[in-house]
């Protein structure tokens, strides 16, 4: 495992006190989505699962049956290309919100069909803030307890995609046209499921946005999908592992689009903060179109 700085501990140690909250439990949002399990064969897990307010903004906890909530675009502006969205939360939580609603909606302004990932997390209680603090200010004793569920979250990002171009026809969009894209711990999900390398449940294009735990090394799967990475260099936890993930990939031939930022440090998602990081979803657009996906 990779040598953990002092500098990057003080970072993790920073996000950590912005979890260090009281999180409230909200309301499901009053426009439900179409929600699909993605193993509807199995049993349905026992009701765990929880939405909280955090300040930046709604979170949810102890998820134990996957699920893909499905955001459509307007029909008009429809143009058959899918994204599966994978929040991030340090695989205590899920940045629903942040990284995940507002993300759909915003590919909806483009004419795709969202879907927001929900995978397995770790399960917790009412210490959550408390042991995240721990955890993100120790990463090898999270990566140790992140391991037993890696499988289990590696294989809802390759159902997911797998559900997606399965139900292409039914969804709108085309079975070549699926992406999957994550943020954090979401984006180690979309890495993993890359690095399965199955042929049946490899997306088509993806986007790792300051994506975590990641191997060391990383060796780029054969037919890598084009990929787009973002990191603000002010980000302690994700900057060198972004830079990894975009080097890898290059030193296979594969297609990779390294955007970073000065300033925005980590998990800024949709939230506008006025700092250069804001610009990431104009990158990742132009990288879209640039790769013909945001065309009918």
């Amino acid at each position: 495992m990779k040598k953990i700085t002092l500098r990057l501990l003080a970072g993790l140690a920073g996000i950590a006190a912005l979890v260090a909250v009281v999180l409230m439990p909200v309301a499901a949002p009053a426009s439900a989505q179409e929600v699909v399990r993605l193993w509807p064969d199995q049993p349905a897990a026992s009701p765990g699962e929880r939405e909280k307010r955090a300040p930046f903004g709604t979170v949810v906890t102890n998820v134990e049956d996957a699920t893909l909530t499905i955001y459509r675009p307007d029909p008009a502006k429809a143009n058959g290309t899918a994204v599966i969205v994978a929040p991030g939360g340090a695989f205590h939580m899920l940045s629903i919100e942040n990284e995940g609603e507002a993300v759909a909606q915003w590919l909806n302004g483009l004419g795709v069909t969202a879907f927001v990932l929900r995978y397995r997390l770790l399960r917790t209680g009412g210490d959550l803030p408390f042991a995240m603090l721990r955890y993100m200010t120790n990463l090898p004793k999270l990566a140790v307890a992140v391991e037993p569920l890696r499988p289990l979250a590696t294989a809802d990002g390759e159902q997911a995609v797998r559900h997606v171009r399965a139900n292409a026809a039914r969804y709108g969009v085309k079975p070549g046209r699926v992406g999957l894209m994550g943020f954090s711990a979401g984006g180690a999900v979309t890495v993993w499921t890359m690095l399965a390398n199955k042929s049946d449940a490899r997306p088509d294009f993806a986007a790792a946005i300051y994506p975590g735990l990641l191997p060391d090394p990383i060796a780029a799967p054969e037919k890598a999908p084009p990929l787009f990475v973002a990191v603000a260099d002010d980000d302690k936890l994700s900057r060198d592992d972004s830079a990894r993930l975009d080097a890898a990939w290059r030193a296979a031939g594969a297609r990779s689009e390294f955007a970073t930022f000065p300033k925005g440090g980590h998990g800024f998602g949709m939230k506008r903060q006025d700092k250069p990081s804001d610009l990431w979803t104009e990158r990742m657009e132009a990288w879209m179109n640039a790769l013909g996906v945001l065309g009918k």
